[in-house]
């Protein structure tokens, strides 16, 4: 595990938005790893705001992100849901990306990490939302993700129930009001270190 190179593909829950310096799930990981002794080699983040999985998909083709990375992770598609995608079209867009970021893996699937959509609405922002119409839509997309991540082989890692929390426990939410926070990310981590081994 020591030495590995990682790239983490996505939106703004893999950028971090809303957060400080280092308060990003990849960042943590970095230093999670370099705490047990098993410090990345090199870890580069793909990953903005807004981005749908096409946005994601072009931003790939653009970067140089060769030679193939050790470990790879995908994280995508909030924006497709919010901007309302029709789940037939998703699955087609991110199938696309998927294969991208299988084959940056070095077209190693094992080495492909897949993290399912965190549930916005239950955030502060969607309160005037119907938040059970909202988690219904990414649950159907969630389906589409697995299902996806599966038949090519890839990890899948369910990390949607940890941001439902936030209903309950504001210490889960951004400052922004919409994203995830330092906290949140913080549960995902232990899981993500078990799923690199």
């Amino acid at each position: 595990m020591i030495g590995v190179r990682f790239l983490a593909l996505g939106d703004s829950y893999t950028a971090g938005e809303g957060l400080s310096p280092g308060q990003s799930w990849p960042d943590q990981l970095a230093g999670r790893l370099e705490g047990l002794g098993k410090p990345l080699a090199e870890l580069r983040v793909i990953a903005k705001t807004g981005w749908t999985t096409e946005e994601l998909e072009e931003a790939i083709d653009r970067a140089e992100l060769l030679p193939a990375w050790d470990r790879v992770s995908l994280l995508i598609g909030v924006n497709d849901q919010y901007r309302g995608v029709p789940s037939e079209e998703f699955g087609g867009r991110f199938e696309r990306v998927l294969e991208k970021a299988i084959a940056l893996a070095g077209g190693r699937s094992i080495r492909t990490l897949v993290l399912s959509i965190p549930d916005w609405g239950v955030t502060p922002f969607a309160a005037d939302r119907n938040g059970e119409e909202i988690a219904a839509a990414i649950d159907l997309f969630n389906g589409i993700i697995e299902s996806r991540a599966a038949a090519r082989g890839c990890r899948y890692l369910d990390v949607t129930d940890s941001s439902r929390k936030a209903a309950s426990d504001p210490k889960l939410i951004a400052p922004d009001g919409l994203h995830l926070s330092e906290a949140c990310y913080a549960i995902w981590i232990e899981t993500i270190v078990a799923e690199l081994e």
